[in-house]
């Protein structure tokens, strides 16, 4: 068995804006591994600025990784347990290595091409009329949740434009989300959740900054508007430390990002202690290409989670790898009738 990694940059079609600035490109990773006449490829979706693992030698334990890949998956991923986005890279490289077709990883109705997963549209940040212009698309789309990056322009045009929304559609027609990014201060959140209540919104993901959890317990206890943890999650790697963060915050939601924290293996752990509190979750991609989205859609399927997934992000890239991934009337279908074309 051996094990080679690659670097790719993907060049997003439009600059997409977030509460931390433009991003024009996103650098990803892959690891291929090789055995006999199979092979196995796995993303490491490393985001630069959010990711835990953004660090100056995250090329130097890539290529240690590759060159122990006799190590096994278990040893590894142990070895690697603060650089989540190689643990879930290796993680996909092996279970695409053990399958017959090297992405299909979790035999389902979704990659039979006989069932679909609900998505959100994401509303990326931006002028008043770039937003306006996305929100008329995916409705028109047939996305019936859509989700608002929230936080970058002026807060009164934001709500303009979510009641703009609501005054044509209710809740029954349109679920709401919007994502602040940790934008809000704390002293000045629970006054702008008091406002975006008034729209029966679904819920607020990162309303104030990680790392701030007794702000953010208070938050949750006393915020008109469910909300939901995200960044929160980013480098809690002991089972303690995740226990006592739900503990102490008790979310309403928490939002699971397989690239930046540990893979199927750290999802699977934090839905577990969630539900042990009766709270609820949900799965994002985190601008993967259509490699990691594949794998993660395929284990978004297997986990039977009846709400919206935030897996839409296939289509922004202009040098995507072609895949049978395809978005239709606010679902995420597996289209038999196309091919993959991965390349590097």
């Amino acid at each position: 068995m051996t094990a080679s990694y690659q670097k790719h940059i993907l060049e997003f079609k439009q600059p997409s804006g977030t509460s931390r600035g433009i991003l024009q490109t996103k650098e990803t990773w892959f690891i291929v591994i090789f055995e006999k006449d199979k092979f196995g490829v796995g993303e490491c979706g490393l985001f630069r600025g959010l990711s835990i693992d953004d660090r100056p030698d995250f090329e130097e334990q890539l290529k240690w990784a590759c060159d122990n890949i006799d190590l096994g998956l278990d040893k590894l991923f142990s070895e690697l347990v603060k650089l989540p986005s190689i643990q879930f890279g290796l993680e996909t490289a092996f279970k695409s290595l053990a399958s017959n077709n090297p992405f299909h990883l979790f035999p389902s109705p979704f990659i039979d091409g006989t069932d679909s997963i609900p998505i959100n549209g994401l509303i990326w940040m931006g002028s008043e009329t770039f937003m306006k212009q996305q929100i008329k698309e995916k409705i028109e789309a047939g996305f019936t949740c859509i989700k608002m990056k929230i936080g970058a322009i002026d807060f009164q045009t934001e709500l303009g434009l979510i009641k703009s929304i609501r005054q044509e559609f209710g809740p029954k027609d349109i679920e709401i989300r919007v994502d602040a990014n940790g934008a809000f201060s704390a002293p000045e959140a629970m006054e702008k959740l008091k406002f975006l209540s008034d729209h029966q919104l679904h819920s607020i993901e990162q309303p104030i900054k990680q790392g701030q959890w007794q702000e953010m317990a208070k938050l949750c206890e006393q915020t008109p508007l469910p909300i939901a943890l995200d960044e929160e999650l980013i480098g809690v790697f002991s089972v303690t430390k995740k226990q006592k963060l739900l503990q102490t915050i008790n979310p309403h939601y928490i939002i699971l990002k397989p690239s930046l924290i540990g893979g199927f293996q750290g999802s699977d752990l934090w839905i577990e202690l969630a539900e042990q509190q009766n709270i609820g979750w949900w799965i994002t991609s985190a601008l993967e290409s259509n490699v990691g989205l594949n794998a993660i859609a395929q284990y978004t399927y297997s986990k039977h989670s009846q709400l919206p997934q935030g897996l839409g992000t296939g289509g922004l890239f202009t040098n995507n790898f072609d895949s049978p991934l395809q978005v239709e009337n606010g679902n995420l279908h597996y289209n038999l009738n196309i091919g993959w074309n991965f390349k590097l």
